[in-house]
């Protein structure tokens, strides 16, 4: 059974689990987003009282809540409890590339086997990496509230609910994170 669990599953068993939680959102009338949570956490914090953006019934958006502690949680179980022994597979011009900007293919380094070390382990830590990781989290932050949702809100729910803001916002980040691959990252790295 641990096997089973900790091993690679078929990318069809997230898209049918995807699409039966929005059929469920759909029907309870709700929507799903991660970065939203942002606000529920601001308003929780007694932000409401000072700026009307966060004067929301932060109850109503518990269930997202639970949503965000669920991935963090199942994160950390994937990761120390049902580690995976093989490394995730990525195609050769992919590994090719990696290397090119210097960054080793999942499972080259010990405890890498989904992520590169160089950007991930503690021991790679640096001021860099931290000005990288702070500025990073800020541009995701913004151009999350400027384009009204996260991938996932605008992906999963705006996209299920054919809305063409949506689409035309999906559409950005897949634009977004091609040129990120391509021409952003490896100048970071040259940084570091």
């Amino acid at each position: 059974m641990l096997e089973t669990i900790s091993g690679p599953w078929h990318w069809s068993v997230s898209g049918i689990a995807i699409a039966a939680v929005m059929f469920m959102l759909l029907y309870a009338g709700k929507e799903f987003g991660v970065s939203s949570n942002l606000r529920t956490a601001c308003s929780i914090a007694g932000a409401g009282r000072k700026y009307k953006f966060f004067d929301i019934d932060w109850r109503a958006q518990q269930w997202n809540l639970l949503f965000v502690g669920g991935s963090i949680f199942g994160g950390f179980l994937a990761f120390y409890v049902f580690p995976s022994a093989e490394p995730v597979q990525i195609s050769a011009e992919t590994i090719d590339y990696l290397r090119s900007v210097g960054v080793s293919a999942p499972g080259e380094q010990a405890g890498s086997s989904y992520v590169p070390a160089e950007l991930f382990a503690l021991s790679e830590f640096s001021l860099s990496t931290l000005i990288t990781v702070v500025v990073g989290g800020f541009l995701i932050g913004f151009g999350a509230r400027w384009a009204g949702g996260c991938t996932s809100g605008h992906a999963i729910s705006g996209l299920s609910n054919l809305q063409l803001p949506s689409l035309i916002a999906v559409i950005g980040f897949f634009i977004g994170g091609l040129a990120m691959s391509w021409f952003i990252l490896p100048l970071i790295l040259q940084l570091q």
